[in-house]
């Protein structure tokens, strides 16, 4: 309740409500506490093994938030069972132009179109480096650079695998985004079945005698049922560990009246209008897949019972970005209580 009555307000009027700076300030200030923060130990909650990783919790950070790794340990010490970095591409790159970050506060969503801004690859494996171990498992979100014809997306994502893989207890492949020209393209299935072969012949290659590191497919909310089950056709060809559902959307449905004026904006959608689709798709590819696929629900969790009603539509792992933001670290440790 303090957060939302006091240190939200107080957030969001901050640099005169310029959501991107508010999100830097508050993501320097979590950097700058995070040496202290490694010495926090919180205990395992509803631990569980996914896909040959333990999680000490079930609710992971979402990528987006913290997409260079400045801040790591804060994340673990704020409750979360799991962090997701980047989306990092092989180049650095600056992203869009600004704005390109949207707070709709009546419908408790966001509006984005960030296009993968990060310091690239190399630097963030240096980052991780100088860090040394987490407390709690760490997933990388792999993007393709800007720079990079969609023709040569293979060996820009093989890059980065390679730049970072030491460090990534697991590694999402996100080619869902709506902000990077072409990028939704290679969720069709030439493309998936050509990026998904060569992604996984790498990382067999880089685990050497050792059990391969789990790859994840990040999908869209915006595919069609047809178009997710063949999705889930070259997954299964290809030995994806399973999937991330789902990435934001194009769809501007279910927003608040006071926010229609922001609904022209381009850009990927998150936050509550999402949750129905969200679990329509975890719905969807759990029962096509018997429930044998791994699944990270995301999208629209803001509640205990939203997580509750994720994991019920066949989620084993959740993610959270914009329900954070609105809800403050408490959202964390109430649906930790919830699942204990």
């Amino acid at each position: 309740m303090v957060y939302k009555s006091v240190v939200r307000k107080a957030l969001f009027r901050m640099h005169g409500g310029d959501a991107e700076r508010v999100h830097e300030t508050t993501l320097g200030l979590l950097a700058a506490v995070s040496p202290a923060a490694k010495l926090v130990r919180r205990k395992p909650a509803a631990e569980r093994t996914v896909f040959g990783v333990r999680f000490p919790n079930p609710v992971g950070l979402a990528a987006g938030l913290d997409k260079n790794g400045r801040a790591l340990p804060a994340w673990g010490a704020l409750g979360f069972g799991f962090v997701e970095v980047g989306t990092v591409t092989r180049h650095p790159q600056p992203g869009n132009p600004k704005p390109r970050l949207f707070r709709l506060r009546d419908s408790e969503a966001i509006i984005n179109r960030m296009g993968f801004n990060n310091d690239g690859a190399q630097e963030l494996a240096n980052r991780l480096d100088r860090l040394g171990p987490l407390s709690v498992p760490l997933g990388i979100s792999l993007g393709k650079s800007k720079v990079t014809p969609v023709e040569e997306a293979v060996e820009d994502y093989r890059t980065s695998l390679r730049a970072l893989y030491r460090h990534g207890d697991y590694f999402a492949i996100n080619i869902s985004s709506p902000n990077t020209p072409g990028l939704r393209g290679l969720q069709d299935r030439g493309a998936l079945t050509e990026l998904l072969s060569a992604l996984n012949a790498t990382a067999h290659e880089l685990a050497g005698s050792k059990p391969r590191k789990p790859l994840l497919v990040k999908i869209a909310p915006d595919l069609t049922d047809e178009a997710i089950a063949e999705l889930l056709d070259v997954c299964a060809s290809h030995e994806v560990s399973g999937l991330i559902a789902t990435n934001t959307t194009l769809s501007r449905d279910g927003l608040a009246p006071a926010d229609q004026r922001l609904a022209h904006e381009a850009g990927g959608l998150s936050g509550k209008p999402l949750a129905a689709r969200a679990r329509e798709v975890v719905r969807f590819v759990s029962r096509e897949t018997d429930g044998k696929l791994p699944i990270i629900g995301v999208g629209g969790i803001a509640s205990a019972d939203d997580a509750k009603r994720m994991l019920d539509a066949g989620a084993s792992l959740l993610q959270l970005y914009t329900g954070f933001i609105y809800e403050g670290p408490g959202l964390v440790r109430r649906i930790t209580r919830s699942l204990a």
